[in-house]
């Protein structure tokens, strides 16, 4: 009798069911919470977003019906329909959390399906954190094998996503094992999401990558749960994503180091409302103004040395419009120099045509270092120096950004954070979210059933 092949594939879908049978470790319970504090952070911000209402009719039009689950700013919709525009408008702001060595962000495609689900699955409290575990697992450590030639090319959110929200959700649906790996070949298959469109300016419609991933995933676990099967090497295959989507990281981060302690305490909780390639730069900035004050009319010049990978994706010179902000390097410089602060203010209405901040913005120099490039992406290097109209000169090199696992935000600065990015939240919204949010540090609690509220994403419930 031959025996089944024991792939990484394999040795990670074992981890993934014995997820409830382990106690979670009171740290990882406090990273949980913390994630999902950032999740309705980064949906209450991008609910009233412009484009918001879009993806909301989108979503709509993809899965009409009618249903009990919430959405950011809308009416409620059925699981699958709240889940695309909840991943959707979660994702508009680039607040939402993101990884060093994943690139890729896990939030959106782990907490959106399972809270989705448990809108009308009655899951407890332990099931709705088994199940995000699940997705941060998954997606950070296949963002992590598929490296940087594949993150070059393709949105890992919606790649690795893909299989990282089919994990959430066939974790979440209680899966067998054999359904589960299922799912995840399943989801692997609809992995997709190029970055040809910050090329062509269509960064508007960047939110889709979430969203359908997160789709996927979800119809990947619906399809497994119904007995189709899913391809079983769905990674490491000759036809798999690592050799026909241009992996290059090390493909032990699939299944090495299972014991210890769970990816979500990795994810960084990101301190800018822009692009997380931008990171560095800005928290360079930061520093030479807290520490010198420089007036911006005494600034000759600004020279910014980053790695090269960050213009990949963030590399509009100079935006034409509100979407094109966050991808701007020499936009959110010039803007923290000239006003002391970057707020959601700044990238959803921004005076492009401002004379001081054109002005600013001209005696910025950007330039890349392989140097810097070759510690990509386990680290994101950038040095910026300002020289002044008086010759003198100071410089900040960074490494790692503000949110990073070796720079963490305690829980009270993340309520403040909250506050600071999505404004129009008020004091009763942003106590119940933080109250529900905090139930996850309590085992306890594990046995409750956990129903996302309606009132906690600014939608009226049902009358």
């Amino acid at each position: 009798m031959n025996r089944p092949v024991l792939t990484r594939e394999n040795s990670l879908v074992v981890h993934l069911c014995g997820l409830s049978q382990r106690p979670i470790a009171s740290h990882t319970r406090e990273r949980l919470a913390q994630a999902f504090l950032d999740w309705f952070t980064a949906g209450w911000s991008g609910a009233t977003a412009t484009c918001a209402e879009n993806y909301r009719r989108v979503a709509g039009d993809c899965h009409p019906g009618a249903g009990d689950a919430p959405v950011f700013g809308g009416a409620q919709m059925n699981a699958n329909g709240a889940a695309f525009a909840n991943a959707a408008i979660a994702h508009i702001r680039e607040i939402d959390d993101a990884h060093r060595a994943a690139m890729l962000h896990p939030g959106v495609v782990s907490v959106t399906p399972v809270l989705a689900l448990a809108a009308s699955a009655g899951m407890t409290q332990r099931q709705v954190a088994d199940a995000v575990i699940a997705g941060y697992e998954v997606s950070l450590r296949l963002g992590e094998a598929l490296g940087t030639r594949h993150a070059a090319g393709f949105h890992a959110t919606a790649t690795a996503g893909a299989v990282g929200a089919a994990a959430a959700s066939g974790v979440a649906m209680g899966l067998t094992p054999a359904m589960l790996h299922h799912a995840l070949g399943i989801g692997a298959t609809q992995a997709a999401g190029l970055w040809q469109l910050v090329d062509d300016d269509a960064h508007e419609a960047k939110s889709l990558h979430p969203a359908f991933a997160v789709r996927n995933g979800m119809a990947a676990a619906y399809a497994a749960r119904a007995g189709l099967p899913g391809a079983q090497r769905f990674a490491t295959g000759s036809r798999g994503l690592y050799r026909l989507l241009a992996g290059d990281g090390p493909l032990d981060a699939l299944d090495g180091g299972l014991d210890a302690p769970e990816r979500v305490n990795t994810a960084t909780i990101k301190a800018w409302p822009c692009c997380a390639q931008l990171f560095t730069p800005l928290d360079a900035t930061r520093e030479l103004m807290d520490q010198h004050a420089p007036a911006p009319d005494e600034i000759e010049s600004i020279d910014v040395e980053i790695f090269t990978h960050a213009l990949k994706i963030a590399g509009v010179e100079w935006p034409a419009k509100p979407a094109e902000t966050c991808f701007s390097l020499r936009y959110v410089v010039a803007r923290l120099l000239l006003a002391g602060k970057l707020g959601i203010e700044d990238m959803e209405s921004p005076d492009l045509h401002a004379p001081g901040l054109l002005a600013l913005a001209r005696r910025i120099t950007v330039r890349t270092s392989e140097v810097f490039q070759q510690e990509f992406p386990r680290l994101r290097p950038c040095r910026v120096t300002l020289t002044l109209k008086d010759g003198r000169q100071w410089s900040a090199l960074r490494k790692l950004r503000k949110g990073d696992p070796e720079d963490p935000y305690n829980w009270a600065s993340l309520q403040a954070r909250m506050r600071a990015f999505a404004p129009a939240m008020d004091d009763a919204a942003a106590r119940a979210i933080v109250a529900w949010c905090e139930r996850f540090t309590d085992a306890g609690q594990d046995a409750d059933i956990c129903l996302p509220a309606p009132g906690l994403f600014g939608a009226a419930p049902h009358s």
